[in-house]
């Protein structure tokens, strides 16, 4: 079920999929920039709305630092496209409904929630270099200031 744990220095797995415009995204595509790459459990959720929220009003910010925000969930593209337009946001948001990247990453994990026991998707952001390494994971993420987080391991990163 789990593929092998993912740490800081690894080479971040590629993947093609699909975004909300049913446009292939691959994220080799962006090498030369930095990637943000956070996986939430579901559109139109309060905590996810407010992670995508939250990282539309940085966006500009992390443009800034030559950096791409890639959101992934198990959501359909139209999900996706319902998601954005409701929530007036400017992220790619990509379709994973097979769950392969989220088990590549491994994202997809058993939770436990009010005593029951279920697979699902564990709130985790990874931060990819320009050379398409892992340089920060964050795991169990609270939104609360997340995306502040990781733009000021952004702002480091390319201050050195």
């Amino acid at each position: 079920m789990d593929d092998e744990e993912l740490s800081i220095g690894d080479n971040a797995p590629n993947f093609c999929l699909l975004d909300q415009n049913e446009k292939k995204i691959c994220l080799h595509d962006y090498l030369g920039k930095n990637v943000v790459l956070y996986f939430y459990p579901k559109d139109n959720t309060p905590g996810c709305s407010l992670e995508a929220m939250t990282f539309t009003q940085f966006k500009d910010e992390f443009l800034k630092y030559n950096t791409e925000i890639l959101g992934i969930s198990k959501d359909s593209c139209h999900s996706h496209q319902q998601f954005i337009q409701k929530k007036n946001l400017n992220l790619t948001l990509i379709s994973d409904p097979e769950k392969k990247i989220q088990k590549k990453y491994g994202v997809w994990k058993l939770k436990k929630f009010m005593g029951r026991e279920f697979l699902g998707t564990i709130r985790t952001t990874f931060l990819i270099d320009q050379q398409g390494k892992i340089v920060n994971i964050w795991n169990n993420v609270k939104v609360k200031g997340h995306v502040e987080q990781v733009l000021d391991q952004i702002k480091k990163m390319m201050n050195k």
